[in-house]
């Protein structure tokens, strides 16, 4: 990357009767925003410009046809479509979470290809994007196929970072899916991440159980026995600073999770709604284990707020001030690996 050059921040736009567009455009009607990176939103010009007029906000854009043209000191706008969209906001239509897809694609597409740095997706609908093209429980496994990577969904604050053994799959699943082999994948992610995305040189890491109290050394459930605690104990004989497992009611009330640089909940609703209350408008879902950055807000579509003009844009902000951050932190690590004289010297200045 050029010295000083802007990173390019493409942004999918999500589904155009939720809260997406809305909290897109407020961030970036801050223009101060475009110190910080260019924006590049895949859509259309006649799109965005009946959302910003239909929640009367004051923004200019430059339309372009390709993201590669985007302008610096400007809010780019991809067309990616030239007829307008119905909108209705607050309902779930196969139309709009078409338009979502649409955006998705061109945005994953231009991501490949190096024409925007980063992806920031503002939310979907998880049940009307579904088509042919889209069969996934949402962006996290969608992205995994497009990126080929190990995903890992990583709900992320500058003081708390939960990731996920299992994301979207239905509780009565959970504990058949959880097996040594993806407890060690799960781990060798996550720590790869805190390691190049976050700086952390030596990343300690909680389990959480997946019983209640952990099993109750079997009395609720074997699993922990005879599944998590082995792989941890191997995985501790391996120089891994990995512990656990404890027992989730209690341990984010205890504020347990503050002696570990991260936390891996067995299960989506056990590691999500302890994060959501207490980060909940300033937390970012970060997909970890891909070859390319990806965040997204803590929130979903809002409908029942839609084009109300009360939605709040802290979280998507967020989202793109921490897609930024780690960008930046990945190719400062490349640079000191590449360069390992480089690298004695800055450990020499600190």
């Amino acid at each position: 990357m050029q010295e000083g050059k802007k990173i390019k921040v493409g942004i999918s736009i999500g589904d155009l009767n939720g809260i997406g567009c809305e909290v897109v455009l407020k961030t970036f009607e801050d223009i101060r925003m475009l110190d910080f990176c260019t924006p590049v939103i895949f859509a259309s010009n006649k799109t965005i410009s009946f959302q910003k007029n239909a929640l009367n906000l004051e923004l200019n854009y430059n339309g372009v046809n390709d993201a590669e043209n985007a302008l610096e000191n400007k809010i780019n706008v991809v067309n990616v479509w030239k007829e307008v969209p119905r909108t209705n906001f607050g309902e779930a239509t196969k139309e709009c979470g078409s338009y979502a897809l649409k955006s998705l694609q061109a945005a994953t597409q231009a991501l490949k290809e190096n024409k925007i740095d980063v992806l920031v997706t503002a939310p979907i609908n998880k049940n009307n994007i579904q088509s042919e093209e889209f069969n996934f429980p949402g962006h996290t496994d969608y992205l995994a196929k497009e990126l080929n990577g190990k995903s890992l969904m990583f709900m992320i604050t500058n003081s708390l970072k939960v990731g996920l053994l299992t994301d979207h799959i239905a509780v009565k699943d959970v504990a058949a899916a959880i097996t040594p082999a993806l407890i060690k994948e799960k781990v060798a992610t996550i720590e790869k991440s805190l390691i190049e995305d976050f700086g952390i040189s030596k990343p300690k890491i909680a389990l959480l159980g997946i019983n209640p109290h952990s099993g109750d050394n079997g009395v609720i459930g074997k699993e922990d026995d005879v599944v998590l605690k082995p792989t941890i104990t191997e995985l501790a004989s391996k120089g891994k600073l990995v512990f656990g497992p404890y027992s989730a009611d209690s341990f984010f009330g205890s504020d347990a999770h503050s002696n570990f640089d991260a936390v891996l909940a067995a299960y989506h609703d056990q590691g999500l709604i302890p994060f959501k209350t207490l980060s909940f408008g300033k937390g970012v879902n970060y997909t970890a284990g891909l070859s390319k950055v990806r965040t997204s807000p803590d929130h979903g579509t809002a409908y029942e707020i839609a084009g109300m003009g009360k939605a709040d844009h802290s979280s998507f902000k967020e989202a793109v001030f921490t897609a930024i951050e780690i960008y930046r932190n990945r190719e400062e690590y490349k640079e000191l690996t590449q360069n390992p004289l480089k690298k004695q010297r800055i450990k020499r200045k600190e």
